[in-house]
């Protein structure tokens, strides 16, 4: 019986060769493949595994592929051709599973970082400035926090926020019924009424893209601070700053841009960065927030439980 082969296209954690081994699977690792070698070599493999590195879609892959699954390295499948892929029968296997933890670690990192003025003062302090009332900050305990997506992150950012005594408010459009130990599930009216911060953890699609604009952030009742730790083209960073300018937003932590080609920004996204590089309540990371080491082995873990349970037989 011959073994079934998967392509890994980009660069993945060695773990996961020795896991695919396991049961069963050999693999062809090619990291540096590029797009058009991959068009042209796909044909033949029974799965294909990808983190970001390009459009998995039917110009790569043709009319007739042989490919069982697309295996995506993370949470977002925002680069994955899903119609085209279910019209060929292919399955989609992500794993948010691998770097939940993570993303819900780190977005309680940088709300505490920010509410509590840590990035500034310890830039005061490294100047020889020893601002104690400039520095005072915001409990985050008591707040109530707006959890937009109620999916692997958001449950994992709830069970975080778990041991500060927040009001946690989840919507998901998606889901009814889920409110558990970790959120009290909520319409977006209550959401506009209640919160004093917003947290993002829903995918990118045509009806996310650019859903948090100034109308939006304009419905909130309080000032609010805001979350992005999923995917930056939800939220319009011109429309966070016109929010920022109107005081309808006091705070932003950012994991992730609308543009992350920092280097190649239109003039709008130039403008807009810069207004918000140069305020203190705002904090950026380089899309770090599922970005562990213990992320980088959970995600092969989640990958390989999947490619098993499909249960291929060749």
């Amino acid at each position: 019986m011959t073994k079934p082969t998967c392509l890994i296209v980009d660069s993945m954690h060695e773990s996961l060769f020795s896991m695919l081994e396991k049961i069963g699977w050999q693999y062809d690792y090619q990291p540096t493949i590029t797009r058009e070698e991959i068009k042209s070599r796909h044909h033949g493999y029974d799965g294909l595994i990808v983190r970001s590195k390009t459009t998995i879609d039917g110009d790569l892959l043709g009319t007739s592929p042989t490919l069982k699954f697309v295996g995506r390295a993370g949470a977002g499948i925002d680069n994955l051709d899903q119609a085209y892929l279910e019209e060929k029968n292919i399955a989609i296997i992500p794993a948010a599973e691998g770097n939940r933890d993570a993303v819900g670690e780190h977005t309680v990192g940088m709300l505490l970082s920010l509410m509590r003025n840590i990035p500034k003062a310890d830039a005061e302090v490294r100047q020889g400035i020893w601002d104690r009332e400039g520095n005072r900050g915001m409990e985050l305990m008591g707040k109530t926090v707006a959890i937009i997506g109620y999916g692997n992150m958001g449950q994992a950012f709830a069970k975080r926020l778990s041991g500060f005594s927040c009001k946690i408010l989840a919507y998901d459009k998606y889901k009814e019924g889920f409110e558990d130990a970790f959120c009290q599930e909520a319409e977006m009216d209550r959401i506009f009424d209640e919160a004093d911060i917003l947290s993002l953890h829903i995918p990118l699609t045509d009806e996310t893209r650019m859903m948090v604009n100034f109308d939006y952030l304009n419905r909130f009742k309080k000032q609010i601070i805001i979350a992005n730790t999923a995917r930056g083209e939800i939220l319009s960073l011109t429309d966070l700053v016109k929010g920022m300018e109107q005081k309808k937003v006091i705070g932003a932590v950012l994991d992730v841009l609308e543009n992350e080609k920092i280097n190649n920004l239109t003039d709008r996204q130039t403008q807009a960065l810069h207004y918000l590089r140069e305020k203190s309540n705002v904090i950026f990371t380089p899309h770090i927030a599922g970005w562990t080491f213990e992320s980088h082995i959970k995600i092969n873990v989640a990958l390989v439980e999947k490619i098993n349970a499909l249960k291929l037989i060749y």
